[in-house]
């Protein structure tokens, strides 16, 4: 259920703000309510006043012929400000300091296609840990700043999992904005030191993320929180069409074809939503052929709380308590969770779930396979691919696409003890001979 104090704290953080008319923010006209329809001017805020479901941005999208937006968006830079004229940032937004993310790597992945019994040419690995930061989340952090310029706000902030954190950390740095991002005390060391190198300041908050993320709505109905950006909260319309990219390039590199198959991970479940928007856009635009799709959902077991509603048959998202390694999605209340349950069954996809000891598994397959080094999330996705082939879930004749969101040097500790030297030897072929490794 949502609380009544959001859309207020909102509506009174909106009055401090840039007037809607004087925004520029590109083909982005307006918000409109995923619930009720309801619009209201562009500006800070992420409730609806009427119904308080969340707000999407609503656009003055292209029209005429689509070959010839085909070939603009191609003839762009090779990032995501290619696809500026489908996104709510001013067009000139090549011009300004930005982390440039995105137009990464659409790996085809046989090796890894043989491994799980998928006919060769048909599995893709898109690969988002080769953004500035190492994770997707440079893209979504990307579309915020730019709503933070348009709204006169002077610090970048989140709650966050990690990969957040460093994205705003970085992204503030290269943008000229003060910067102060809240975490769960007990991360994965590797994404605290990424979060805290860019200089900004960095927060430790005693819980897990649901705590950290409730601390920073009281933050943002407090005179303290003046002049805050947060991405993920107050910008969030703005913030979630960032992962609408990937489902563009994912397109795009395809040939302007619609994948048949996708297979997302799920934390909060924005990205998974704005990914079958961005899809649909597409469509509507003629950009790609109309025809059937299926998304998927994964999540950790010790954090499923969608997969076990959509199991369950349930259209209610009960919280859980997080405990898995895979702590980037580790978001025990995901906001999108009920619209995941929606488009996955609209869809005809399914969400799933595996253990800490399979995402492992996968996180050593792609490595072996692929030379793709995941972190946690991106072993979610692999196990809950690889399971749902052997359900007969995904068929494994047709194009599928597999999300890795971020690098596995973030979370070194899951496959650390398994993924030791070889032999120890001393400096001599001899030794070498006798270790068994001369063959």
């Amino acid at each position: 259920m949502r609380r009544k104090g959001l859309a207020t704290m909102a509506a009174q953080t909106v009055a401090t703000t840039t007037s809607a008319d004087v925004v520029d923010l590109g083909p982005a006209q307006a918000l409109s309510c995923r619930e009720c329809g309801t619009t209201f001017p562009l500006g800070p805020i992420f409730a609806c006043a009427e119904c308080f479901g969340p707000l999407e941005v609503a656009y003055d999208l292209p029209t005429g012929d689509p070959e010839s937006l085909r070939k603009q968006i191609e003839a762009g830079p090779a990032n995501i400000w290619r696809y500026a004229p489908l996104l709510p940032v001013p067009a000139d937004v090549a011009e300004k300091p930005n982390l440039n993310p995105g137009w990464t790597k659409l790996v085809k992945a046989d090796n890894l296609a043989r491994e799980l019994g998928v006919e060769q040419g048909k599995l893709f690995v898109k690969d988002d840990s080769g953004n500035p930061t190492h994770s997707f989340k440079d893209r979504v952090v990307a579309q915020a700043i730019e709503a933070a310029r348009a709204f006169g706000f002077t610090t970048l902030s989140c709650s966050s999992t990690g990969n957040l954190a460093g994205a705003v950390g970085a992204a503030a740095a290269r943008a000229g904005f003060r910067s102060c991002v809240f975490i769960p005390h007990d991360l994965e060391q590797g994404k605290v030191v990424m979060a805290g190198v860019y200089g900004g300041d960095l927060v430790a908050i005693e819980g897990n993320y649901d705590d950290v993320n409730r601390f920073c709505s009281e933050l943002i109905g407090d005179p303290l929180g003046e002049g805050w950006g947060f991405v993920n909260v107050n910008l969030r319309p703005y913030y979630g069409e960032g992962s609408k990219t990937l489902a563009y390039e994912i397109c795009e590199q395809l040939g302007w074809r619609l994948p048949d198959q996708l297979v997302i991970p799920i934390a909060s479940g924005s990205q998974f939503t704005k990914i079958d928007k961005g899809l649909q856009e597409l469509i509507k635009l003629g950009l790609v052929e109309d025809k059937p799709y299926k998304l998927f959902g994964a999540q950790a077991e010790g954090c499923s709380p969608v997969s076990v509603a959509y199991k369950g048959g349930h259209d209610v998202v009960r919280p859980q308590k997080p405990n898995t390694i895979a702590k980037s999605l580790a978001i025990g209340n995901p906001a999108d969770g009920p619209y995941v349950l929606d488009i996955a069954r609209r869809t005809g996809g399914a969400v799933e779930d595996v253990n800490d000891e399979q995402v492992v598994d996968a996180i050593k397959l792609l490595a072996q396979t692929e030379g793709i080094f995941a972190e946690t999330a991106g072993g979610v996705t692999l196990g809950v691919t690889k399971k749902l082939i052997e359900a007969g879930l995904i068929d494994p004749t047709l194009t599928t696409v597999v999300l890795n969101t971020g690098d596995g040097l973030k979370t070194l500790d899951a496959v650390a003890e398994s993924s030791q030297a070889t032999a120890t030897i001393r400096p001599s072929l001899d030794a070498f001979r006798d270790a068994g490794l001369a063959h």
